[in-house]
């Protein structure tokens, strides 16, 4: 089912959506592998729009929280409150947020402080949340996508390193080539868009997280992704000196974990059914963007997180072919 599936969600996709095949694919693969997402663009860029579309094909309910810094943590799971029933008594009836849905866009999830972001993240990590001490599960399939604005930095809470490496990718929305963004123009001002039409159910995508964990991966692939990884730590003795330079932090092992995983979703979206050492370099960056802190000298000289892992990239070599 998943590998004839591309062309069929690309084709109700393009109703809305133009351009930006590349945030469309890590989206995808994180959906398929069960991870969450972050993602990084300016105001404008259709992220809500996006994420909705995504929602729409797979028949997942979809809810947006607009992150603020006023809002509190029983305003995203929900709180419990005080009912008359018909015999007269009082009881306490539990009303549910709207974290319980199945595709979750927490915009702007920088805006509001860390109490607020940690009752979000343990529903990320857990699949559940706590209200006066009863646990309510969520259902499945969970999957939240959380946005950031890298442009107004002033009155923000910035998601700690270890909450970070709780979001599969980090993906970046940037903005369209001029011919896109004409097509964007033209198609928006001339006429309605046709509605997407669901081609999966929820049941499908639970599916498809088991499936996707049953893809062969040779050994040397997975050595690679690990040594990827290990490269990114400035802290050991075989570190490149390039890191040792521009890294204060590197990720850990939960990035070659989603490697691997990445590697062999985006196998089976492309019709393959075994993962590469190019699956695994193709989704190097959103995995690596968010775990890999670099050092005030880098920002001095003007390096940045994605030019610190395209040499990360060039510097691990390659798995011999069996």
């Amino acid at each position: 089912m998943i590998r004839g599936s591309r062309s069929r969600i690309d084709k109700e996709l393009s109703k809305v959506i133009v351009g930006q095949a590349e945030v469309v694919e890590q989206l995808l693969i994180s959906l398929f592998a069960g991870g969450h997402c972050l993602i990084t663009g300016a105001p404008g860029l259709a992220k809500t729009l996006l994420v909705r579309s995504i929602a729409q094909v797979f028949h997942l309910e979809f809810r947006r929280i607009q992150f603020t810094p006023d809002l509190m943590p029983a305003d995203i799971t929900g709180t419990e409150i005080l009912e008359q029933a018909s015999d007269g008594h009082r009881r306490m009836q539990f009303v549910k947020g709207p974290i319980f849905g199945n595709v979750i866009l927490a915009d702007e999830i920088n805006r509001t402080p860390p109490k607020t972001q940690a009752a979000l993240l343990e529903a990320m990590q857990e699949h559940q949340v706590t209200v006066a001490g009863q646990r309510y599960v969520l259902e499945e399939p969970f999957f939240v996508l959380a946005t950031q604005n890298p442009i107004e930095m002033e009155g923000t809470y910035p998601l700690p390193e270890a909450q970070l490496d709780r979001f599969m990718f980090n993906v970046l929305i940037d903005y369209l080539p001029e011919d896109d963004e004409v097509s964007v123009v033209k198609q928006t001002t001339s006429r309605k868009p046709e509605p997407i039409a669901p081609l999966f159910t929820g049941e499908d995508v639970r599916r498809f997280h088991e499936v996707v964990k049953r893809v062969p991966i040779a050994d040397e692939v997975v050595r690679y992704a690990v040594r990827l990884s290990a490269a990114s730590r400035p802290g050991q003795d075989n570190s490149p000196p390039f890191i040792k330079d521009w890294v204060s932090w590197g990720a850990g092992t939960r990035a070659a974990q989603y490697m691997v995983l990445g590697a062999k979703a985006r196998a089976l979206l492309s019709g393959r059914s075994l993962a590469t050492v190019e699956d695994i370099r193709a989704v190097v960056y959103p995995v690596l963007r968010h775990r890999v802190l670099v050092s005030y000298r880098a920002e001095a000289e003007g390096v940045t997180v994605d030019q610190v892992i395209t040499r990360l990239l060039d510097h691990v070599p390659l798995p011999k072919p069996a």
